[in-house]
């Protein structure tokens, strides 16, 4: 299964410290929301209870990015509230990053199969 997600979420150095905790509370409602928008006629049976998930962030610039500032929190938060995993810890998924870039279309796919 493939979620296109047309955007990037903010870099995890945006909340160091969460000086803001209603800044990173509204961006993680609203990646939640769209997820959960975004998963609808796609889910599966039961939530996969292992599952390989793949996360590929396509950047508007070829500027360096580190992956670990990219976890994906907002992202397994919704695919365990949508349904499609069971739970984000490591016992459940394999996860794994990728970055790459794309002027014309910045955006993020999220690939998710059962193991």
């Amino acid at each position: 299964m493939v979620i296109i997600v047309n955007q990037i979420p903010p870099s995890d150095n945006k909340f160091k410290g969460r000086k803001n905790v209603w800044e990173y509370r509204t961006a993680k409602k609203e990646w939640l929301d769209m997820l959960l928008w975004l998963c609808k006629g796609k889910l599966p049976q039961k939530p996969f209870e292992r599952a390989v998930v793949t996360i590929t962030y396509f950047f508007p610039t070829r500027g360096r990015r580190d992956p670990d500032n990219y976890s994906g929190k907002f992202i397994l938060d919704g695919l365990v509230q949508a349904g499609i995993i069971q739970d984000d810890s490591f016992r459940c998924i394999d996860l794994r990053l990728r970055g790459d870039w794309d002027k014309q279309n910045p955006r993020t796919e999220v690939e998710i199969y059962e193991q």
